[in-house]
């Protein structure tokens, strides 16, 4: 119900530009994949690459003095109480489960 008797407006449907451009994407990249799968495509090396020819002069690496701590490592002896424990066995008797296996025929 509508209390203002304002007519009802419908807003056109948007339309995404974004999602255009995204599947033109998808489908060029496609489209390039399948023309080198297909061998519509055929890259070959003309030329070795060569790596450019590099002179160093001159120049200094770095100095330092570094005074660190002496670390001395080592062992000693000392007295720990440690518990004693006696350890036994003894006999008794007890169920166990028994497992059989008659063979089929």
């Amino acid at each position: 119900m509508n209390p203002t008797n304002e007519p009802y407006k419908e807003y056109p449907a948007r339309s995404s530009g974004a999602r255009v451009g995204i599947i033109i994407g998808v489908v060029a990249v496609l489209a390039i994949i399948a023309a080198f799968a297909f061998g519509l495509v055929d890259i070959s090396q003309t030329k070795q690459m060569k790596a450019p020819d590099v002179s160093v002069s001159g120049g200094q690496a770095p100095a330092f003095d570094v005074d660190t701590a002496k670390v001395n490592v080592g062992t000693r002896t000392t007295d720990v109480s440690v518990p004693k424990v006696e350890v036994g066995t003894t006999q008794e008797a007890v169920e166990v489960p028994t497992i059989s296996v008659d063979k089929a025929n």
